[in-house]
């Protein structure tokens, strides 16, 4: 898709000029990724402000074929110092302003970019300027999230449907059938360690899966996803083994109550704390804002946590093509806990719902 990435590449130059930088010398691979579409392990890209004829990407032997195939519309350069030869390539050509992505660079690693790049070439702090790119999915990156948390949905449907959440099964037994179920449904692997928490373990927000076994009663915590084309899927589900104790369905119908809040505030042009706080109100109202222990949600994408934060401390509003997701819960400590999360996609009225599975409480 040449001409997506190279769509990216010339919003990216407008960023650059505005910030009156010559070039940009990307280092991570994920930018890297979202630039080129390149998806090995070793690569550098310098990306002229004013001519993509100038843009260089580099990456070592290994990669000369795949690179040919995933980058063919661009200068490559073949060193294994990828990041080291574009830094000199900038000296060697004259780019007096040369951007870098200080957040991604050690202070050893620019000493080594600076000798490299000469005494003729400024190295300018510019952090973060990809990452504003990518706030905002384009419809490709789109279309691999529906994807992702289509795979997921199925998996959990699977799951289900197949008696996989039978008492007497353990968490890592459970964890890892709903992981192979994604990959039955053209996941290339998990977005992240799939949660299941089973009973009192269901009030640890990122429990990871022991042999503790499912029992009659417990409540089963799900947070999962699944990863299609580099782009990750987040999705909790919380079900109960047999008839729900009161208490139980009334912490559920909490929760489901702050997510609905939560969803309903995901607006353009609200505040990211804002969104928090709607439905952090709902759990607060019902005396249970010391048990809601982290933030409402975040971006997802490349990785399975990026901006924005919706938390008490995020920055920013909400812009349409965000991907993000609402995840509020309450966990009682030694007794057992719910969350419920989606991943949406904010649109200029009501957002999209990516993740379908029922909010109702799943009673197996």
């Amino acid at each position: 898709m040449p001409e997506i990435h190279g769509r990216r590449r010339d919003a990216l130059r407008a960023h650059l000029r505005e910030h009156d930088v010559d070039a940009l010398l990307v280092v991570d691979l994920l930018n890297i990724r979202y630039l080129t579409g390149f998806t090995g392990s070793n690569a550098a890209l310098l990306v002229h402000a004013e001519d993509e004829r100038r843009t260089v990407f580099c990456t070592d032997g290994r990669y000369l074929t795949q690179s040919e195939r995933q980058v063919p519309d661009l200068e490559r350069l073949i060193e294994r110092q990828s990041t080291i030869a574009v830094a000199a390539l900038a000296g060697e050509r004259g780019v007096a302003r040369t951007g870098y992505e200080s957040q991604h660079v050690t202070v050893e690693q620019l000493d080594e970019l600076a000798s490299a790049a000469g005494a003729k070439v400024e190295l300018v702090r510019t952090p973060g300027r990809v990452e504003r790119l990518r706030l905002i999915k384009d419809d490709t990156e789109v279309e691999a999230l529906r994807m992702a948390c289509a795979a997921a949905d199925r998996a959990l449907a699977g799951l289900i449907d197949h008696g996989g959440l039978a008492p007497g099964r353990t968490e890592r037994e459970v964890a890892r059938d709903l992981e192979n179920r994604m990959l039955d449904h053209g996941a290339a692997g998990p977005s992240f360690e799939s949660i299941v928490a089973t009973g009192a373990n269901s009030a640890v927000p990122h429990h990871r899966p022991t042999d503790a076994m499912l029992r009659p009663g417990d409540l089963v915590k799900l947070d999962f996803g699944a990863l299609v084309d580099g782009y990750h899927s987040d999705m909790t589900r919380t079900v109960v083994l047999g008839e729900p104790a009161g208490w139980q369905r009334e912490l559920y119908d909490l929760v489901a109550a702050a997510q609905a809040a939560g969803r309903a505030a995901l607006r353009v042009g609200t505040a990211t704390s804002e969104v928090d706080a709607a439905a952090r109100k709902v759990i607060e109202d019902a005396g249970h804002g010391e048990h809601f222990l982290h933030g409402l949600g975040h971006g997802v994408g490349l990785e399975i946590h990026e901006a924005p934060s919706l938390a008490k401390t995020g920055q920013g509003r909400i812009a349409a093509g965000m991907a993000v997701t609402v995840e509020p819960g309450v966990y009682l400590s030694g007794k057992g806990g719910v969350r419920i999360e989606d991943t949406l996609v904010v649109r200029d009225d009501d957002p999209e719902l990516l993740t379908l599975t029922t909010k109702q409480l799943i009673v197996v």
